[in-house]
């Protein structure tokens, strides 16, 4: 991990110059799980590109888990959890006590979110299977973590699927937001972990938005590369 002084001298310009950049420094970090059983999973959208570049560097397979935010009745933008297409959740007791949300509503929204995780898995899988990750080592990939919440979902959906080791990794998040992941996974890669922690794309030279048809071009560009390297 970068020391935090380090990483505040950066403040003049970005930590990455793109996702693929944030890629190449977080595949470094990984070393040690090049050409294993491994299999990275990134969650769409922002943290595709990351996962891509990862996979290619560590000669591994990719997926995808989709992670949906719960976003609150006072706000879409305000998290009180999030949910994975195969019932990984997690939900932010703090704030639906601080929010009084209902039992009723978090059931609601919960569903619709999981509804639409299915879809956007298999519109981006586009008639693919679901990979086998059972006794193989996972590695989470995301763009980068504020709260961690859609992270958190996203462990506990590959934990149902009984890996033999789960790892999240990201570039950059808040130092508090790892250690609380540390607790859910078996290991936690985050070369900048700065505090303060300041919005997740101002550690970037270009955080532009990532389409769906992105997503899907990089998992066949790096599933075609799997099959060659394989055969």
């Amino acid at each position: 991990m970068t020391d935090t002084r380090e990483t505040r001298s950066l403040r003049g310009r970005p930590l990455f110059r793109d996702r693929k950049g944030a890629g190449e420094v977080l595949a470094g970090c990984l070393a040690e799980y090049r050409d294993k059983n491994v299999i990275v999973l990134g969650i769409p959208r922002g943290g595709v590109p990351v996962a891509a570049e990862v996979a290619r560097r560590l000669n591994a397979e990719m997926d995808i888990v989709v992670a949906r935010k719960l976003g609150s009745p006072v706000s879409a933008e305000l998290a009180i959890g999030a949910v994975t297409a195969n019932g990984g959740c997690y939900l932010n007791e703090e704030i639906i006590r601080e929010l009084q949300v209902s039992g009723e509503y978090v059931e609601r929204v919960t569903e619709t979110q999981r509804e639409d995780a299915r879809r956007r898995e298999e519109r981006f899988r586009r008639g693919r299977p679901a990979p086998v990750i059972k006794d193989r080592v996972v590695i989470l990939v995301d763009d980068g973590l504020a709260t961690g919440a859609t992270m958190r979902a996203a462990v506990r959906s590959a934990r149902r699927a009984e890996p033999a080791r789960l790892v999240v990794a990201v570039p950059v998040a808040p130092p508090q937001t790892c250690a609380d992941l540390r607790e859910e996974a078996d290991e936690v890669v985050c070369p900048y972990q700065p505090d303060p922690f300041w919005a997740i794309g101002l550690f970037y030279g270009d955080f532009e938005q990532v389409e769906d048809e992105e997503v899907t071009r990089l998992l066949e560009e790096v599933a075609q590369k799997s099959t060659t390297t394989v055969g």
